[in-house]
């Protein structure tokens, strides 16, 4: 049994349409376009390192699994790879080029399909670490841009724009996002180390824009002015906080690329380059120094 990742539904061995959606199911392209043509079967893998972690994947025969293109770091030779556009049919194809353009990725994604029992490896940009998800039919989790790693072919890989204006307009991150969408296991990568977060219904947490790695569909996602024109100014974190509201999973970075691009830059100036011509003079007000 497969499942469509549009809605979640079943889809029995045979079927050509989804019963919930109507969608077509199998053929060339199917598990790009929200489907699994054979049963779900977990992954076999392990995550090495600590803050420069690898994900070793032990692929069975036949076994496929697709990846953000430049995250593989090794293969075994029985391991066949084919670069692909997402997508089942020109239309669809054309569009996810024009959605992953607008996001800053690659306009491809790299599928890997063991011919044997191999391997692959795969790693994030920049130190960091790596979380898993396992997602059930139509399940959804929302992603920072470039977090995605790999995925079995089940899950869908798509761009979401955030749903308010000011969010979109004000957040470090702004209006876009990974969409991952289930059934399967999905593996995204962040800066630092990992803090986790279940909100319950109703509860809140402020965020710099920037430490968001994940969060669940079901947690609203918005943008809040830090309040006080000497914390705007001089407190080193920006004008404005993400806010984040529950029920669901949060996942927050303790470093962002943009921090660390920051802290590599040859004769960068002090103080938090986010406060701008300020920060040398919020410096000059620190009694600490």
């Amino acid at each position: 049994m497969g499942f469509c990742t549009s809605c979640g539904a079943a889809l029995t061995e045979g079927t050509k349409f989804c019963s919930g959606c109507g969608r077509p199911a199998g053929g060339a392209g199917a598990a790009m376009s929200g489907y699994s043509a054979v049963p779900l079967e977990p992954l076999d893998y392990t995550i090495q390192g600590d803050n420069l972690q690898v994900a070793r994947v032990r692929l069975k025969p036949g076994q496929e699994i697709y990846a953000e293109a430049g995250k593989m770091v090794y293969k075994t030779p029985n391991v066949e790879w084919e670069t692909r556009m997402s997508g089942s049919t020109l239309g669809e194809k054309l569009w996810g080029a024009v959605k992953r353009t607008v996001a800053g990725e690659s306009l491809f994604l790299t599928h890997f399909r063991s011919n044997g029992n191999g391997e692959v490896g795969f790693a994030g940009n920049y130190p960091g670490r790596i979380q898993v998800f396992g997602l059930a039919p139509g399940r959804s989790v929302m992603a920072q841009r470039n977090a995605f790693l790999f995925a079995q072919t089940s899950v869908q890989l798509s761009v979401a724009f955030v749903k308010k204006l000011g969010a979109g307009l004000l957040g470090g991150e702004g209006f876009i996002l990974e969409k991952l969408t289930g059934p399967g296991q999905v593996f995204i990568h962040g800066g630092g180390d990992f803090i986790e977060f279940e909100l319950g219904a109703g509860e809140g947490l402020h965020v710099d824009t920037g430490c968001i790695v994940a969060f669940e569909e079901s947690v609203d996602y918005d943008i809040q002015y830090v309040g006080g024109i000497k914390t705007a100014l001089f407190g080193g974190e920006g004008l404005f906080l993400a806010t984040l509201t529950g029920p669901g999973k949060v996942i927050v970075q303790s470093m962002t690329l943009d921090k660390l691009r920051r802290e590599l830059t040859p004769m960068r100036s002090g103080g938090d380059e986010r406060s701008g011509p300020l920060g040398a003079l919020g410096e000059i007000f620190d009694s600490d120094r």
